[in-house]
């Protein structure tokens, strides 16, 4: 004779078995600010990992405690990480805080600009079709091939000899 519980079948392994519920992987996102006011938002681009705190103030942009233009010395990096506030309409409505390591200079951009994004969309919801139409939520998956075993990189291979 098979029992239920809420309505799912239990199967006795011994006495007292129960049906686990299944949990949900990882921790939801924090929608409010933590103790300093602050709205998190974390960025990945191919191997580059940004944190990324806002909140509001005068506009103030600081990563790894240097200025945009010492950081990012490229204009289409410093353009990526600005495009989210700019979609917003919030570049001097917001302080910026960003920490970013791993990858070089085009991952890191695009780690921030995805970690901007997801802090924006934390602080106000509102904000979330104008990041979206923008592309600036989307997360590019693209990471460097792996190289193969006996071979030069992940696609070259030495050149074939017939005789």
């Amino acid at each position: 004779m098979a029992e239920t519980v809420n309505n799912k079948p239990v199967i006795n392994i011994g006495a007292n078995a129960a049906v686990q519920e299944p949990q949900p992987s990882g921790k939801p996102a924090k929608k409010g600010p933590d103790k300093g006011g602050f709205y998190w938002g974390t960025g990945r681009r191919k191997s580059s990992v940004a944190r990324v705190r806002i909140k509001p103030g005068e506009g103030k942009l600081l990563i790894n405690k240097k200025l945009l233009t010492d950081y990012f010395p490229r204009e289409q990096d410093r353009q990526a990480v600005l495009a989210p506030l700019l979609a917003v309409e919030g570049l001097k409505n917001f302080d910026v805080f960003i920490n970013v390591q791993g990858g070089g200079t085009s991952g890191q951009s695009g780690a921030t600009r995805l970690g901007i994004a997801r802090a924006l969309r934390n602080y106000d919801e509102n904000f979330l079709q104008q990041l979206r139409d923008g592309g600036h939520l989307t997360r590019d998956s693209r990471m460097v091939e792996r190289k193969k075993p006996g071979q030069r990189g992940a696609r070259r291979r030495f050149q074939f000899s017939k005789r």
